[in-house]
């Protein structure tokens, strides 16, 4: 990695948080694959075409378990030898998937929408007898994946607010210290073990106690790989879904005629979600991060081994090489290969669940609230800084 010119810090600049940072438009035609430096000091290089973008998330080359070397560029805490499925590599990345995979197939997940459905059917009353204005996010985006999340683990309804918590904590970049970001980690892993004993010796009907009862080939999962399970599904079950019911649903009523085109058809809502998810800048790719295992010759720059690579997602997902008229909202996209839940063998294992999710959340709003609108414009949204998924504080609307 030169040192001829300082290399630009990230997070980029964001002028307008419902969209990527413009810089990225410019870098995916001129330098693809450019240096840049990490609020931890360190430097890293960002991809932002779709193509290289796809290559890096596949590519064996890049690792993921190296981020947990003491001496690693990161942009999240992440702990040391971690046995989380985001920080492992094959043959071990392998075998773990191996064992939770079959807890989480479409028909698995498809079996929960009646319940995603009854829980959003809940919220939705109680946002309705509030009457308007209310805060959507209060309401239904945070509520929903948490509620899903911990019924699924079999956490007792008087004690999610303390997944939260930790969670939140636990996703900063710059929002809270290191010592805040470790201290709800361990507070979390406390609990999480205590749970992890109590179903190995009651057994419940949650996926928790599958998991501790997973067998393949005599294999099981060890109470460190539980209690990382555990981390990641409230990650990408949480936090990801929250952010991207909001951005979807801000989108969708800041730009006019999406909402009222859906509300005239309902069946749009499968490939408005995929064209939605697509759009998004929820994440921001920050949970994408690889190190080079050797040198690398990568969009005209060569990566060498030991350097951060950050796939930019929200990059590739407005590449105009692949997706037509990128920066428009097309509800009827046919051709949707967008990157959101990554690709090959960290894609997101929990996807099929978050669709499920956005689907039930979209369509019970344009049934319960066909008017629903902002309460306030889209740019006096105040929105929470130095976290890893980007979202408002409160999303007021009224109907």
């Amino acid at each position: 990695m030169t040192a001829e010119n300082p290399p630009r810090a990230f997070p980029l600049s964001v002028p307008d948080p419902l969209e990527p940072a413009p810089e990225y438009a410019t870098l995916r035609e001129s330098e693809p694959v450019a240096p840049l430096t990490l609020p931890t000091g360190h430097r890293a290089w960002v991809v932002t075409r779709y193509d290289d973008v796809r290559l890096v998330l596949a590519d064996p080359r890049f690792s993921k378990s190296a981020l947990t070397a003491p001496d690693a560029p990161r942009l999240l805490p992440v702990a040391k030898g971690s046995k989380s499925l985001f920080t492992m590599d094959p043959p071990e990345h392998t075998r773990l998937r191996k064992l939770v995979t079959k807890a989480f197939t479409v028909r698995h997940m498809e079996q929960l929408r009646p319940r995603v459905q009854k829980i959003t059917d809940e919220l939705l009353d109680g946002m309705a007898a509030d009457g308007p204005p209310a805060d959507l996010i209060a309401h239904l985006a945070q509520p929903l994946p948490i509620t899903v999340i911990c019924e699924m683990l079999g956490v007792p309804l008087a004690d999610q607010e303390r997944f939260r918590v930790w969670s939140d904590v636990m996703l900063s970049i710059s929002a809270h210290s290191p010592d805040d970001v470790m201290a709800a980690r361990t507070g979390l892993n406390s609990y999480l073990g205590e749970l992890i004993a109590a179903k190995a010796a009651a057994p419940a009907d949650d996926l928790l106690t599958q998991l501790i009862e997973a067998r393949e080939e005599g294999d099981r999962l060890s109470e460190e790989e539980l209690l990382a399970f555990g981390h990641t599904l409230l990650v990408a079950g949480y936090h990801a879904t929250t952010g991207e019911v909001v951005g979807a649903l801000i989108t969708l009523l800041r730009k006019p005629g999406l909402w009222e085109r859906l509300r005239a058809d309902h069946d749009l809502v499968p490939s408005a979600v995929e064209e939605l998810l697509r759009y998004s800048v929820a994440g921001g790719g920050a949970g994408a991060m690889r190190i080079a295992t050797e040198d690398v010759e990568l969009g005209g720059a060569l990566v060498r081994k030991g350097e951060a690579v950050l796939p930019a997602i929200t990059s590739a997902n407005r590449d105009g090489r692949v997706f037509a008229d990128p920066e428009e909202v097309d509800l009827d996209r046919e051709s949707n290969p967008h990157l959101t839940f990554g690709h090959g063998l960290h894609h997101c294992l929990g996807a099929q669940l978050g669709r499920i999710e956005l689907q039930v959340a979209l369509r019970s709003l344009l049934e319960r609230f066909p008017e629903l609108r902002l309460a306030v414009a889209a740019d006096e949204l105040k929105w929470v800084a130095g976290m890893a998924f980007r979202r408002p504080l409160e999303l007021p609307v009224a109907w």
